[in-house]
């Protein structure tokens, strides 16, 4: 296994495990951790890459020109060894490449990088995922990673909101009556405005999913307060979720979703695949910034 790799930019610094290419820890110039604590009590977890697709398979099976393949929730990425193609100590690049192994449940050839760069108070990060074979691919991508709740900056749990770029009136959806499968029935926005009060009771049945989602941008904050903002402009869909009572709130842009309950189709017939044409390539940016107030 490859050593974390560690950044820092004066202002943040992160460290990066190439298991999955998983950003562990984002701190602030005093050490003050912005991430997830990883309690094995609720999930440990930091913020694994979802790929090839995201979310959850009806049964955890796929088919696609005529064939059946099984893949885990949220694809094999995350339990995968990236290569480490460079760093300079402010910005690192990781490579997962198929093989005969990802063959096996993923029968197209791939390059997902994963870029990583500290400039100031801001986290860049770029997933670009290449079509290296000669027919077109399907996939997904998604980040999940998880912020700290309460943020460290003295403000209590209840006392942070989510503040998205534009109202977001339009209804959500959950997860449904299939494990892991997303609910064909839509429930009222939780959102008032562009103001979402998140509590722990939010998130007993699981994830909150923004399927018509207005803004491509965030922040996550308590008043007064240093806060984070997140932009993710080449994503369409964000979930937000957690395990009730953990100490954080994952923040997740998504460009693809799990199955929806009842899904018996081919993976072409999935909402949010996208297809990929043999030497073409796709680049989904996640940007995360302390903003002192």
């Amino acid at each position: 296994m490859g050593k974390p790799v560690a950044l820092t930019s004066g202002e943040l610094s992160a460290t990066i495990d190439p298991l999955g290419a998983e950003l562990w820890s984002l701190k602030d110039a005093d050490g003050r951790e912005l991430m997830t604590d990883a309690d094995p009590a609720y999930w440990t977890g930091h913020a694994p890459l979802l790929f090839p697709f995201v979310g959850r398979l009806r049964e955890d099976r796929y088919r696609v020109n005529g064939k059946e393949y099984t893949l885990p929730q949220h694809g094999f990425a995350r339990k995968r060894e990236f290569a480490l193609v460079e760093s300079d100590g402010a910005s690192a690049l990781f490579r997962l490449e198929a093989d005969a192994a990802t063959r096996e449940n993923y029968p197209f050839d791939f390059r997902l990088e994963m870029a990583f760069a500290l400039t100031g108070a801001t986290l860049a990060m770029t997933a670009t995922v290449s079509n290296s074979g000669e027919t077109d691919m399907p996939f997904s991508f998604g980040y999940h990673p998880g912020f700290a709740w309460p943020l460290p900056y003295g403000a209590a749990v209840e006392e942070h909101r989510v503040i998205f770029e534009k109202p977001e009136p339009a209804p959500i959806r959950k997860v449904g009556s299939e494990p892991g499968l997303i609910a064909l029935e839509t429930v009222a926005s939780p959102v008032e405005g562009n103001v979402l009060t998140p509590t722990y009771e939010m998130f007993a049945g699981d994830a909150l999913i923004w399927d018509r989602l207005e803004s491509r941008s965030l922040t996550w904050r308590a008043p007064g307060k240093p806060h984070l903002k997140i932009d993710f402009p080449d994503m369409p869909w964000l979930g937000l979720w957690q395990k009730p009572g953990a100490h954080y709130l994952c923040v997740e842009p998504w460009a693809g979703m799990a199955d929806p309950v009842g899904f018996a189709g081919d993976v072409w017939d999935k909402p949010g695949v996208i297809r990929l044409a043999p030497g073409d390539a796709r680049s989904f940016r996640m940007n995360v910034t302390l903003v002192e107030n």
